[in-house]
Formats: structure tokens, C-alpha cells, sequence
């Protein structure tokens, strides 16, 4: 990571642990996203600026729509080799699970766009508390102190591993 991108990372993530961001990012981020997609035909993401980023494509749990999300990811290195993408369900420390996280959980089969390629993926529900652990630590190295989402808000937050499929 470059010295610039961290001294951005390191003043921009304690303004995202703000109650002022938490209000006003879950309004204003999906719209932004939505309109820089259709600008650059999904190769751009303002959120990719400071991490890692994808458009999350699902199946409504109960709707059966398709529905895509802008979400983070953190890149693992699975033993074999292959390498696997972890998306939180934080919600912005919401007391809810978000919607994408019930469609994973209903339709695991999914895909994802990094940089405007669509892969298909499987997406895997994190349950082992050592595992969880371990994907915590790779994901606050990438974005410190993402995990106080989970503290504040109340809730087990849904860690999902994407395979491609």
C-alpha cells in the first residue's frame, strides 16, 4: 500500500466510525455508486478509491428479483492457492442484517463485478469463532477498525467467504 493511500485510509475510517457518516452514508452511498456505474459502465466504484470493491449480484431471498449491492471485500489466499473474496454484513453498524446477507443465505450461487467483469461466485456463511477471528484481523489490516461495526451494533455480523464458481 502506498504512504498516500494509508495517511487517506488513516484520516478517512475514524470519519466512517462517526453516528453523523453511519446516518448519512447509507443514503447517500448507493445512489452515488449507481450513477458512477452507469457513467463508466461499472468500471468505476468511488468506494474502490480507499479499498477493494465490488457490486455484490443476488436473487431476492423472498422476491426472487435480482438485486446488486456495493459492497468492500478482502482478498484471502485460501492453502490451495485460489483466492477468495470476504464481504461483512455490517449495515453501517445497523441493528438489522443487511438484505444481501439473507439473499446469500437463501441463494448462495451469486456473482460479482470487480472493475466491471462479472465472475460467478458460491458464497459460504463464516461460523467458526477462530475463523471469524482470523478474517477479522486480514479485514481491520485493510481497513482498521471495521470491526466496530460489529461491537456497535449489537449483532453477530454475517461474514461470507465468495469462491468462484
Amino acid at each position: 500500500m502506498t504512504s498516500a493511500l494509508h495517511v487517506v485510509r488513516s484520516v478517512v475510517a475514524p470519519v466512517t466510525r462517526t453516528r453523523a457518516f453511519r446516518a448519512v452514508a447509507p443514503v447517500v452511498l448507493p445512489p452515488v455508486e449507481r450513477v458512477l456505474a452507469r457513467l463508466t459502465r461499472g468500471r468505476f466504484q468511488l468506494s474502490a478509491v480507499l479499498v477493494p470493491s465490488l457490486v455484490l449480484h443476488t436473487t431476492g431471498a423472498r422476491s426472487g428479483e435480482p438485486r446488486d449491492t456495493y459492497l468492500m471485500y478482502t482478498p484471502v489466499v485460501a492453502p490451495d492457492g485460489t483466492v477468495r473474496l470476504v464481504v461483512a454484513g455490517t449495515s453501517f453498524a445497523r441493528g438489522r442484517h443487511p438484505a444481501w446477507t439473507y439473499n446469500l443465505l437463501a441463494h448462495p450461487d451469486a456473482a460479482v463485478s470487480v472493475r466491471g467483469r462479472r465472475h460467478p461466485v458460491h458464497a459460504t456463511l463464516v461460523t467458526g469463532d477462530a475463523e471469524r477471528d482470523a478474517l477479522w484481523a486480514r479485514i481491520e489490516a485493510q481497513w482498521p477498525g471495521y470491526r466496530a461495526y460489529e461491537r456497535d451494533s449489537g449483532r453477530v455480523v454475517r461474514l461470507f467467504l465468495l469462491s468462484r464458481a
